[in-house]
């Protein structure tokens, strides 16, 4: 398999899993737990049922949208992934350059490996830098002041990761950074004599961002989850938020959102957008699904802020189901993180290729021109009833009955 041959999530993800050693491979295709919330994310776009409208004279859709006061030529984009030097040895840059060229926001993880002024010399495109708050005063406006000077024009902060998600994979695995070798770790790292080369003969890795303000971003002996948990200030509130939001004075999201409560509040201190995440099924597993919550998040801030989808997507008809319930756009992280891990940054851009593809053709066949034509009337939800009388949500129920419970 190459990268021609990848058409779909699924084949990326082969081909990264063919790439990479086994201990990084399950760090991006991992979640917390039992990985519960990490499978229904995806699966909750199987709820519902896109509705065509025939003979519309579609021609060629036009898939650009406008966020953070910026157009985009796509309504997705790279969600913050920290540390992509563990993927391919270009990382950020090549992340950063993919999205470029296909016109769509790249975003900077505080964890990235490459800084946020190496980033801005090599992209001139669309960036979001996200900002987590640190315990260590200083670091947070350090973070804002750089990235007004370096070009960068939105900003997220990330409010689901006071402390580190349980991912029991990585301890299975040994993932740490360096790699903590055992004997299954030195054997996948064997297997995988490319990777394991770049590693060796590159320089070494650091958080380039922090690297001057703790030792823990020039010398990560533990591993991502212990940075979280011994840096991140799990006392934040929403005053932090407040805070950051003033002093950037831009565009500014907060991700990690779920709540109605909590998306009203984001509105009241004066954020700009949410994206609506629960960190990729890797934080708080059993936690609902973005795209379930949606409506309802929709429902309660209407227009008032712009709202991202961000967990699941896999599909262009993913982007397309979630756009029609009221989302601005959507990211997505392990998507293009499978693309890094196959090729760099020709695989981030086949990823966003085949996408883009895929987002058109829905588009002609659902019958629309352009992104804002998307609505709750081309999306109809499925209930299914099964002989006992109770409601259940399993497809191929042979007894069910489906109502259109969204209409």
């Amino acid at each position: 398999m190459s990268l021609k041959d990848c058409y779909n999530f699924e084949d990326f993800r082969k081909l990264a899993k063919r790439n990479l050693p086994a201990p990084i491979f399950h760090y991006i295709d991992g979640g917390s737990d039992d990985e519960t919330t990490l499978k229904r994310n995806t699966e909750s776009f199987l709820k519902c049922d896109l509705v065509p409208n025939i003979l519309a004279s579609v021609g060629e859709p036009d898939l650009s949208t406008t966020l953070f006061g910026r157009k985009i030529d796509m309504p997705i984009f790279l969600s913050p992934a920290a540390m992509q030097r563990l993927y391919h040895p270009d990382g950020d840059k090549a992340s950063a350059r993919a999205a470029e060229k296909f016109g769509t926001f790249y975003s900077m993880s505080t964890m990235a490996t490459s800084s946020i002024e190496e980033i801005s010399n090599i992209s001139g495109g669309p960036k979001m830098f996200q900002i987590y708050i640190h315990k260590l005063k200083g670091l947070t406006d350090n973070l804002i002041d750089r990235c007004k000077s370096s070009g960068f024009k939105s900003m997220c902060l990330t409010v689901d990761t006071v402390t580190a998600g349980n991912r029991e994979r990585d301890h299975h695995w040994g993932f740490t950074t360096p790699p903590k070798l055992t004997l299954k770790s030195i054997i996948s790292f064997m297997k995988r004599p490319g990777w394991t080369f770049n590693y060796l003969t590159h320089e070494r890795f650091q958080m380039a961002n922090v690297k001057d303000f703790t030792k823990k971003g020039t010398s990560i002996a533990k591993g991502v989850m212990e940075y979280i948990n011994e840096q991140y200030d799990p006392a934040m509130s929403w005053k932090d938020a407040e805070y950051c939001i003033k002093r950037w004075k831009g565009p500014f999201a907060i991700k990690g959102l779920m709540s109605v409560e909590d998306a009203k509040r984001a509105v009241d201190i004066g954020a700009s957008a949410i994206l609506l995440s629960n960190h990729g099924g890797r934080q708080l597993d059993g936690s609902r699904s973005p795209f379930d919550q949606l409506p309802a998040i929709k429902d309660a801030v209407g227009d008032k802020l712009e709202i991202i989808l961000d967990g699941g997507v896999r599909r262009g008809t993913h982007v397309i189901k979630a756009l029609s319930l009221g989302a601005t756009a959507c990211s997505f992280g392990k998507g293009f993180l499978f693309g890094l891990g196959a090729g760099g940054q020709a695989g981030v851009e086949q990823v966003l290729k085949r996408m883009r593809e895929e987002l058109r053709r829905d588009m002609i066949l659902l019958g629309k021109k352009n992104i804002g034509d998307l609505s709750k009337e081309n999306i109809a939800f499925i209930f299914l009833i099964n002989r006992s009388g109770f409601p259940c949500l399993l497809r191929g129920n042979k007894a069910a009955r489906h109502f259109d419970f969204l209409n």
